[in-house]
């Protein structure tokens, strides 16, 4: 569906409920804060720089280590396991359903599959291997979180999407049944199986092309299992892409602590300071939620920004350890335990080694 279809869509059928929403004004979603206006100029020198400038070391070497999982594997798995597939993806068994964030299992993070971001590294499993899923959960609509080609493939295998208002939309235009599609503003969400997904604020942008910027709204997720008679609650806190504000005290203040936090580390840079985070921030953040353990995101898959492509996790490391923050890092594939997170190990500097850095 092109952008003009996109909004003829809009039109008939979402934006009049999108009038109620607090966060759209004449005819698109802001931010709690608005930031800066960013002409084309800025846009050219920033695109001239990514593809002409890049630093060698923006890319790995080798491909970073992945740990290979199959269905038999995912099925045996304890309850309340994590398995972090790449960027931002992760696979979550809650309650004994499965659910993925923002799933991207294609080649590149683009908008055409012969030019873009591509993959450092393989999916540690299949797309066509992934077991039924309970549901997907969606933060925005940017390509390296909202791949066209994995949601369609997931379109008959997941019984339920959650998305911020508008994201849905694109979801049906591609084909998904609407009545597997949810979507919510900001403090808005909904119980499915005992868990509780509730749709906050984040601090970043939308679109899919030059002309369709902030049509969707972005948001990021809290999940909450209050437990049975045989486990205690669970509470995590997944980012999306957010630069960093004040909504991650409130955010705390009203569904905190977290046991633990995924938030955005990487494709930060000083150009585009609103819409993600420096790594000193990602710790800030985690502290403003109250997090126990902190998993750094949105690193590790693709190159996007121009730091590189070890820096997140080294940054982010020594942070963690000069403030007491407890961090985990598990490798692509890797399970971890909700219940008791295990620190992991610094994996990335295998391929930083091959590279002979």
């Amino acid at each position: 569906m092109t952008a003009c279809s996109l909004t003829a869509a809009l039109s008939r059928t979402s934006i009049p409920a999108y009038r109620d929403s607090p966060q759209y004004t004449d005819g698109t979603f802001r931010n709690p804060v608005p930031q800066p206006a960013e002409g084309l100029t800025k846009l050219l020198r920033i695109t001239w720089n990514m593809l002409l400038h890049k630093p060698a070391d923006a890319s790995p070497a080798v491909a970073p280590p992945v740990v290979a999982l199959t269905p038999a594997l995912l099925e045996a798995a304890p309850d309340r396991s994590l398995f972090r597939l790449g960027h931002s993806s992760v696979l979550l068994k809650l309650r004994g359903g499965f659910w993925i964030t923002d799933p991207v299992f294609s080649e590149r993070a683009s908008p055409v599959q012969w030019l873009g971001p591509r993959r450092f590294h393989a999916p540690p499993i299949a797309l066509e291997d992934l077991p039924p899923l309970r549901g997907v959960l969606l933060s925005h609509d940017h390509y390296d979180h909202l791949d066209r080609a994995t949601i369609t493939a997931l379109a008959s295998k997941a019984d339920v999407f959650l998305a911020p208002l508008g994201v849905g939309d694109r979801l049906v235009a591609w084909g998904v049944d609407p009545a597997r599609v949810r979507q919510f503003d900001w403090w808005q969400g909904t119980r499915i199986d005992g868990v509780q997904f509730t749709a906050t604020p984040a601090q970043h942008f939308s679109g899919r092309t030059l002309s369709d910027r902030n049509e969707t709204l972005w948001a990021s997720w809290v999940i909450v299992d209050d437990g049975d008679a045989g486990s205690g609650g669970l509470r995590l806190f997944f980012s999306g892409d957010s630069g960093y504000f004040d909504g991650f005290r409130e955010i705390g203040r009203r569904f905190g602590p977290f046991d633990l936090t995924l938030l955005e580390t990487g494709a930060y840079d000083p150009q585009w300071p609103y819409v993600h985070m420096q790594p000193e921030q990602t710790v800030q953040a985690h502290l403003d939620l109250g997090g126990r353990w902190l998993l750094p995101i949105h690193n590790g898959t693709f190159d996007l920004a121009m730091h590189p492509w070890t820096e997140p996790f080294e940054r982010v490391a020594a942070l963690a350890a000069q403030r007491g923050v407890a961090l985990t890092t598990p490798r692509m594939g890797e399970r971890i335990d909700l219940a008791s997170p295990a620190a992991g190990s610094p994996w990335w500097r295998d391929a930083q080694t091959a590279r002979g850095d």
